[in-house]
C-alpha cells in the first residue's frame, strides 16, 4: 500500500482552442515534477476555459480527443500521471471530463455533474451533466474529481466519500470576482467538513475575453487548516507532498508554500492588467490606441495598458477642442511623460466646423443641445479608429460602469473600440484605483514606477469638456450617491422603493432608474470589458432592452 504521494499542482493559462500549445504547457509542467506521482491541470485544460459553442464543433472535440491520447502516451515513460481537462462526445451526448492519464493509457474519466447556468456561465446550453461519479484509482489511491461547481454544493463530495475516495481534487475554471477568495475557501472548508477528506482546488489563470481567472489555488487538509496557498494571477507548478496515517486511508498534504493574495484594490487592477495583456496578444494586436482627454478615466486606463503591454506598444491621443482647458493639455502630457508612451495631438476644432456647415441647414431654428457635444464625441472615436486601421493598434476604450449606467457615454463616440478595462468600474473604485496606483508599482508590471499621472487628474472635478464650464455633477448625483444608487440597482437587484427607505431622495433614485433602463441598447452595443464585480454588463446580466418595467 502506498504510504506517500507527490501531487503537482499547475496553475496554467490555457488558450480557448489552442489545443496544441496547451498541450506542450501540460507537458512542459509535467517536465517540472518529474518526481511528483501525478500532476494536476485545471478543468478543460487541453481546449481552455470557457470554451463556449466552440465545444459544438465536433471537429474541435475530435482534436481534442486525439490530444488527450497523446499526452496518455507520454505517461508511458514512467513519470507523472496527468489528471487532464477535455470534453467527449458519448451517445451522442457531450460532457464536460476530466481524464486520468498513466502508463501510457487513459486510467479513468470522470464527467462534470454539475452544471452552471447562472451569471457568466451557461454550460448547460453546451454539455449534459454526468452521472454522480465515483473516485477514480492512482496508483492504488482512489482519488475523487469534482470539477469546478460540482464542489459548490455537497451532492458529488458526499458520494466520492461514500464510494471510497480518499482525497478530493477539484480541477476550476473559476473566473475572478471581488471577493471571491474567501467564498472558495468558506465552500472548500464545508466540503472538507462534511467528507473529512483533504481538498485540493486548482484554479486557473489568464483571461479569455470578458473573464480573468486569478488561480489562486490552495489545498485544505481533513483536519480543515490550510497545507497550501499559491499565488494569483501567475502561472506556476508546485509539488506538494503527502503522508497516509494509520489504517484508515488518511493522507495529509505536508505545510507548503502560502503565498499572500492581492487585497483590494491591488486585485482588480491586476484583473484589468492580466485580462488586457492576454486580450490584446492573443487577438494579434501589435499594441492600442487611446484618446487620453486629462480627465481620469483615460488617465487610468493609459496606466493599466502601459502596465500590461509597456510603454512601446501604448499610443495615446491628445485631441482638444475649443473646450478643452489648459490644465487638460497639460495633464494629458503629464500623464504621458510619467508613463513614458507617446502623445501625439489631433485638434477636432477644423471637423467641428465642417460637422456644423455640412448640418447647419437643417438643424436652423434649433438650439444647440447634446446632439453637438456627441459631434465632438463622434469625431475623436472617429479619428482614433483611423488610426487603429492605419497602423494596426487596437483602440481601448475610457468609459467607466457609472457613466455606461446611466447612458452617459456617446455610442459611436467614446463607445467605439475593441475592449475595455473600466467597464465593470464604478467611478468611485476609478478614484480609489487611481490613488492606489500612484502609490504602488503592481507586481505584474511591466510599466514605470512611482506615480502616473499627477494629482490634480484625480482631485479635480470630472468633466467630459463637451461645452464651456461642463462638469458631469452639472446633471448627475455625486458619484458616491449614484454608485450607492447603481450599486442597489444592478448588482443587487434592489427596488427603488428600497434604496428610497434608506433615506436616499425618491426623484433621484426614480431619475437613475429611469437612465439606466433607457441605456440598455447602448450597452448591449458596447465593447467586451473585463468583469471584476458579481453583476458586469453582458454575461452577468442580460435585461431585454424592450423593458416596460419599472420600480419607482
Amino acid at each position: 500500500m502506498t504510504h506517500s504521494l507527490a501531487i503537482a499542482l499547475a496553475q496554467l493559462n490555457a488558450s480557448v482552442g489552442g489545443l496544441a500549445a496547451n498541450c506542450d504547457a501540460i507537458l512542459a509542467a509535467r517536465a517540472k515534477a518529474p518526481e511528483a506521482d501525478l500532476l494536476v491541470t485545471p478543468e478543460l485544460s487541453v481546449v481552455g476555459y470557457p470554451p463556449e459553442d466552440l465545444v459544438l464543433k465536433p471537429a474541435l472535440v475530435a482534436a481534442a480527443m486525439e490530444r488527450v491520447q497523446q499526452l496518455a502516451a507520454a505517461t508511458a515513460d514512467g513519470g507523472p500521471a496527468l489528471l487532464v481537462g477535455a470534453p467527449i462526445a458519448e451517445h451522442g451526448k457531450l460532457f464536460n471530463a476530466m481524464f486520468l492519464l498513466d502508463d501510457g493509457k487513459i486510467a479513468g474519466i470522470t464527467r462534470k455533474h454539475d452544471l452552471p447556468n447562472y451569471g457568466t456561465f451557461d454550460e448547460k446550453r453546451v454539455f449534459a451533466a454526468g452521472p454522480l461519479p465515483g473516485p477514480l484509482v492512482l496508483r492504488g489511491t482512489r482519488i475523487g474529481v469534482p470539477i469546478c461547481e460540482d464542489m459548490w454544493s455537497p451532492d458529488v463530495t458526499e458520494c466520492l466519500a461514500e464510494t471510497g475516495a480518499e482525497i478530493l481534487i477539484v480541477p476550476n475554471g473559476s473566473p475572478y470576482e471581488v471577493g471571491k477568495d474567501d467564498r472558495r475557501l468558506s465552500l472548500a472548508v464545508a466540503r472538507v467538513t462534511e467528507t473529512g477528506l483533504p481538498l485540493v482546488y486548482l484554479n486557473r489563470v489568464g483571461g479569455q475575453d470578458e473573464l480573468v481567472f486569478d488561480g489562486a489555488s490552495f489545498i485544505v487538509n481533513a483536519d480543515r487548516s490550510l497545507a497550501v496557498q499559491l499565488p494569483d494571477w501567475d502561472e506556476t507548478v508546485t509539488t506538494t507532498h503527502w503522508t497516509r496515517h494509520g489504517l484508515g486511508h488518511h493522507w495529509t498534504c505536508a505545510q507548503g508554500p502560502r503565498a499572500v493574495l492581492d487585497e483590494d484594490p491591488a486585485d482588480i487592477y491586476h484583473a484589468m492588467l492580466v485580462a488586457l495583456r492576454d486580450y490584446v496578444n492573443r487577438n494579434g494586436f501589435p499594441g492600442v490606441v487611446l484618446g487620453l482627454s486629462g480627465g481620469i478615466d483615460s488617465a487610468l486606463s493609459a496606466a493599466v495598458a502601459v502596465d500590461a503591454l509597456g510603454a512601446d506598444r501604448v499610443w495615446c491621443v491628445m485631441m482638444p477642442s475649443p473646450y478643452t482647458s489648459q490644465d487638460s493639455l497639460e495633464d494629458a502630457a503629464e500623464c504621458a511623460r510619467l508613463l513614458g508612451c507617446r502623445l501625439d495631438t489631433v485638434n477636432i476644432g477644423p471637423a467641428m466646423g465642417a460637422f456644423a456647415q455640412m448640418l447647419g441647414p437643417l438643424f436652423e431654428g434649433r438650439a444647440a443641445d447634446t446632439t453637438e457635444e456627441n459631434i465632438q464625441s463622434r469625431i475623436r472615436g472617429l479619428s482614433l479608429m483611423a488610426l487603429s486601421n492605419k497602423f494596426g493598434p487596437m483602440l481601448l476604450t475610457t468609459g467607466n460602469k457609472s457613466e455606461m449606467s446611466v447612458g452617459y457615454a456617446t455610442i459611436y463616440g467614446d463607445m467605439a473600440g475593441g475592449y475595455s478595462v473600466l467597464k465593470d468600474i464604478y467611478k468611485t473604485t476609478v478614484f480609489k484605483l487611481c490613488e492606489w496606483r500612484n502609490a504602488h508599482h503592481p507586481r505584474l508590471s511591466i510599466g514605470p514606477k512611482g506615480p502616473v499621472m499627477p494629482q490634480r487628474v484625480i482631485d479635480k472635478p470630472p468633466t467630459a469638456e463637451l461645452r464651456d464650464n461642463q462638469k458631469d455633477q452639472d446633471s448627475l448625483p455625486p458619484y458616491d450617491l449614484l454608485d450607492r444608487i447603481l450599486l442597489g440597482l444592478v448588482e443587487h437587484e434592489r427596488a427603488a422603493a428600497e434604496l428610497v427607505a434608506e433615506g436616499i431622495d425618491a426623484a433621484t433614485v426614480a431619475r437613475i432608474e429611469r437612465l439606466l433602463n433607457i441605456a440598455e441598447y447602448k450597452r448591449r452595443q458596447a465593447p467586451p470589458g473585463v468583469k471584476i464585480g458579481p453583476r458586469n454588463f453582458g454575461r452577468d446580466r442580460r435585461y431585454p432592452i424592450t423593458n416596460a418595467f419599472r420600480t419607482a
